[in-house]
């Protein structure tokens, strides 16, 4: 991995888990006192912003300043359009139904619970996660075909997410929705666009760290994690085991891709469908 610094590398190492770690420690204290764990999903973004943040800082006078600053750009975009869009998502409600159940079912001390099981743990997956970010601002390398290819694979991925996050929250706020599936737009092409969106927008960062292959090597725990949690995780799966024996949604789910987008197939129910969809991500 002679195209990095190893020192410099080091350094942006600890610093960005430092960072991601006081993110959560901060979070930590606000759900705390405010008894409402569910402000971590907020934090999610905020982190990886931040480390992004730092990681440019600390790679000033190592890395291409083009790919550094690109890289770091397109990460806090990302990190802080979804660290928004779930504040007003959430804005008025109270726990989520997540967190509630898990520290209602803690063993020991709920709170400190809380902090292991939410709060360490995503400081540490954005740690994890961001490894690509944390490398590619790093390479003193310009940008290349494969950085290109990355970015557009990124800006697909945030488009995707956001114009899905953007139609559901329209459907949702028609008082004539309630209670019907929202089957439309993005969401007749796949039943998880915001997920999908974030499959693209990690992989397409990780291709900006893929200069060699030692580079390339030490990245891809960062997608493969991601497309784990979205897919196999705490994403897709288990909002699917919760939507489930929710009347019409087999009717949706038998017609709408579970992941990749594709046209919907038909299918011989075609009336409107009941209950609301809630993404978690």
């Amino acid at each position: 991995m002679s195209v990095v610094d190893t020192e410099a590398l080091g350094l942006v190492l600890a610093a960005s888990a430092a960072t991601a770690l006081t993110v959560m420690l901060v979070t930590f204290a606000i759900g705390t006192a405010r008894r409402l764990h569910r402000i971590v999903d907020v934090a999610w973004g905020i982190a990886f912003a931040a480390v992004a943040i730092v990681a440019w800082s600390l790679a000033a006078g190592y890395g291409d300043d083009a790919r550094r600053t690109v890289v770091a750009a397109a990460t806090v975009l990302w990190g802080l359009r979804l660290a928004i869009h779930i504040a007003r998502r959430g804005r008025g409600h109270g726990e989520d139904p997540r967190y509630a159940r898990m520290i209602a079912r803690a063993p020991g001390n709920p709170t400190f619970y809380a902090l292991r099981k939410v709060y360490l743990l995503q400081g540490a997956l954005v740690w994890l996660v961001s490894l690509p970010v944390q490398v590619a601002v790093l390479l003193p390398r310009p940008l290349d075909t494969t950085a290109c290819l990355g970015l557009a694979v990124w800006a697909a991925g945030l488009t995707f997410e956001a114009v899905g996050d953007h139609q559901l929250a329209r459907f949702k706020s028609d008082p004539a929705n309630r209670g019907h599936v929202m089957d439309r737009g993005l969401w007749s092409w796949t039943r998880h666009p915001n997920y999908f969106g974030d499959f693209l927008v990690w992989w397409g960062l990780y291709l900006t760290a893929c200069a060699t292959w030692q580079t390339a090597l030490l990245s891809l725990i960062s997608p493969l994690v991601m497309s784990t949690l979205l897919i196999w995780g705490s994403g897709k799966r288990l909002l699917e085991a919760h939507m489930a024996d929710r009347p019409g949604y087999a009717a949706y789910r038998a017609r709408t891709s579970g992941f990749i987008p594709r046209p919907p197939r038909s299918h011989p129910d075609s009336r409107p469908h009941t209950r609301n969809r809630e993404p978690t991500s």
